[in-house]
């Protein structure tokens, strides 16, 4: 994939919602901000654009000309930081963009020789916020407008999209969805919620608090807490996952790999602990001294059978 570094707009009043620190508010536990950061945690460089916060990881820090001065000036500022030959520009309040669709704009960018490559949403509509652009053609567009206007102050994005060749890509489901009311805040709450995403979530949202990035196959670590928890005892099942990431840590790499061969390890220990279980149950006689059943006596006309279900 193409090298890149990003800007992330997190200025703006957020005046639908009732001026709050949009990029603060949490959704899934973790700062909108944040969610966005770790979709480009692949960036060599990310600017932030706007107030200075506690972040997940490092960034570097820019502010507009003038304070709330818009998208555009907002580019202007991120822009003057970055290196690399493609910039990503992300807004702040994505709560479901993910790695994949990062890769997608990037890659488009590097394959399709165009200008920048934008997600376009469900209803066709460009979003130039979540979008990846050449760095020099985006600086030089910025120059014309700052000299044509005096100032980028309060600019619409359109003036810049309309003056680069683009290359579109359409969204996957809630990619371009972002957050502009407290009724988009409680629908991005509820839908992470839901059944297919919660575990998701939850591995991601626990990753960025302890700081992990280590993608493993979670799969494989609830095959093997339910060995576990069927095989010898339901509290083995934390315990056991426990374990196996601190052997992959005293690894050494404790890497992917390293999880995985101690996942496999316990998981195989749990299936012999299964079998032997059952292979003692099977073997086991009556109980010694207990008396042979008798025979059954049949009932009595008018009498209940003893057998029936009273």
């Amino acid at each position: 994939m193409t090298a890149y570094d990003a800007i992330v707009l997190a200025g703006g009043a957020a005046k639908r919602l009732g001026g709050a620190d949009k990029p603060a508010v949490s959704v899934g536990g973790r700062p909108l901000l944040d969610r966005v950061l770790g979709a480009c945690r692949d960036a060599g460089r990310t600017v932030v654009v706007g107030g200075r916060r506690a972040t997940a990881r490092p960034v570097v820090w820019a502010r507009e000309e003038p304070p709330g001065g818009g998208p555009l000036a907002a580019l202007d500022a991120g822009v003057r930081q970055v290196e690399a030959q493609a910039v990503l520009v992300l807004s702040a309040d994505l709560p479901f963009l993910g790695e994949r669709t990062v890769r997608r704009l990037i890659g488009t960018l590097g394959t399709s020789g165009r200008e920048a490559a934008l997600l376009t949403d469900p209803d066709g509509r460009d979003q130039p916020l979540v979008a990846a652009y050449c760095t020099e053609p985006l600086r030089r567009e910025l120059a014309l407008l700052a000299t044509e206007y005096g100032s980028l102050a309060g600019l619409p994005l359109r003036l810049l999209t309309q003056e680069l060749d683009l290359a579109r890509i359409d969204a996957e489901p809630l990619a371009s969805f972002d957050c502009d009311t407290w009724e988009d805040i409680s629908a991005a709450r509820a839908r992470i919620r839901e059944h297919g995403n919660v575990l998701d979530e939850w591995i991601t949202a626990v990753k960025d608090e302890l700081g992990i990035e280590l993608d493993v196959d979670t799969g494989a670590l609830l095959d093997l807490a339910r060995d576990a928890a069927h095989g010898v005892a339901r509290p083995a099942a934390p315990l056991t996952t426990f374990l196996v990431g601190y052997a992959a840590a005293q690894a050494g790499s404790g890497g992917p790999a390293a999880v995985a061969e101690a996942a496999r390890k316990a998981a195989a220990l749990a299936r012999r602990w299964a079998e032997e279980a059952e292979q003692a149950a099977s073997q086991a006689g009556p109980a010694k001294g207990a008396e042979p059943p008798g025979p059954v006596k049949a009932a009595e006309p008018g009498e209940p059978d003893r057998g029936d279900a009273v």
